[in-house]
């Protein structure tokens, strides 16, 4: 081949630090797994249970049910934003990652959410077998969700993501290839919290994410799945008092893109039976846990662990952070240290902004 996608081979760079290695070549759209959130961030990357602000969309967007529920404490209208150097190991300045969600609650009907992600590989050089210099161009994928929520009964809510993701590896035309590194799909999420009446400080909760058709860069015959993942977790208060609040989290993740080729030649809906497949169930579970202090409702101190198995993925992690909130407005910031120096997300600093209204 006598032209490089770059942007490709970048994008395969960034992806070894989201998922488990199996899944590289097997799915695509990998930036939809990036976890947004400072606050989750600092509990391990796990919040599909507590899902108690607007990026709910991402992490369970049942969530949303529960943001409105007393008029004299709780607003209609929320915004977070989240801004992340991605990969600081390999200090790539122009490779970061966005994240943008608002939430509104409607009287009788129930609370909507969009939200953004965005992530930026930079720009890239193409080059011959020479190594000589072709072109130039620039690498980016963002998604855009539309999401709604409703309250069943009084401690269910159900909720739905309908997203539009697009990707833009390479816009320039390989050898005698008809297509270029540019593709577009959807996908839908479905999210369910219950908080039960017989356990007040327990949330139980499960998004299945990334439902959606393959994305075709080239052409269809050569199209990849999208990421399609089961989240499932739960949250536990431990300290329930005036001034002190305490919360256990855990969440459990699987990806259902199958393994075996013949498999994910099948349609997207397939992989919610073959995904299970393959007699490794428990291997292939990542793991978050974490610990969230409130004191009053002004600081907050977290920390949490990420856990894969050395098998498939082998990522370990421990997670810090803190948050501040003063009138309507809150400021997040979390921290991974990574057990291996060199792991690619090690030193990664997040910080987010949310306000209320």
């Amino acid at each position: 081949m006598k032209r490089l996608w770059s942007g490709l081979l970048l994008g395969l760079l960034t992806l070894t630090s989201m998922t488990p290695l199996f899944a590289q070549g097997e799915a695509t759209l990998l930036f939809l797994m990036i976890n947004p959130g400072a606050r989750e961030g600092g509990i391990g990357e796990a919040g599909v249970a507590l899902a108690e602000d607007a990026t709910a969309i991402y992490w369970n967007p049942a969530g949303l049910a529960f943001q409105y529920e007393d008029p004299e404490v709780d607003t209609r209208l929320e915004g977070s934003l989240m801004h992340v150097n991605w990969l600081p190991k390999f200090n790539l300045s122009d490779l970061y990652y966005d994240y943008l969600a608002g939430r509104y609650h409607l009287d009788n009907i129930g609370t909507v959410g969009l939200a953004v992600q965005f992530i930026n590989y930079g720009e890239n050089v193409q080059t011959d077998v020479n190594g000589n210099e072709i072109d130039r161009f620039t690498s980016n994928e963002f998604a855009l969700t539309g999401s709604y929520a409703l309250k069943m009964s009084e401690n269910m809510g159900l909720g739905v993501n309908l997203k539009f993701a697009y990707s833009r590896l390479s816009d320039v035309q390989v050898d005698a290839e008809q297509g270029r590194g540019v593709g577009t799909t959807f996908a839908v999420d479905l999210g369910y919290l219950y908080k039960p009446g017989f356990a007040r400080k327990l949330n139980i909760g499960a998004n299945l994410s990334n439902m959606g058709p393959k994305i075709a860069y080239v052409d269809d015959a050569q199209a990849d799945p999208i990421p399609t993942n089961l989240r499932m977790g739960l949250a536990y208060r431990l300290v329930d008092s005036e001034f002190n609040r305490l919360t256990f989290v855990y969440d459990a993740n699987r990806l259902l893109v199958p393994r075996d080729e013949e498999d994910r030649d099948g349609a997207f809906l397939s992989y919610l039976v073959s995904g299970w497949k393959g007699g490794d169930f428990f291997n292939r579970l990542s793991h978050s846990m974490g610990m969230e202090y409130w004191y009053t409702d002004l600081i907050a101190l977290r920390m949490g662990y990420f856990y894969e198995d050395p098998n498939y993925g082998a990522r370990k992690f421990w997670t810090f952070g803190g948050g501040l909130r003063i009138a309507i407005f809150g400021i997040d910031f979390s921290y991974i240290l990574a057990s291996v120096d060199d792991h690619p997300l090690a030193d990664t600093i997040r910080f987010s902004l949310s306000a209320r209204m």
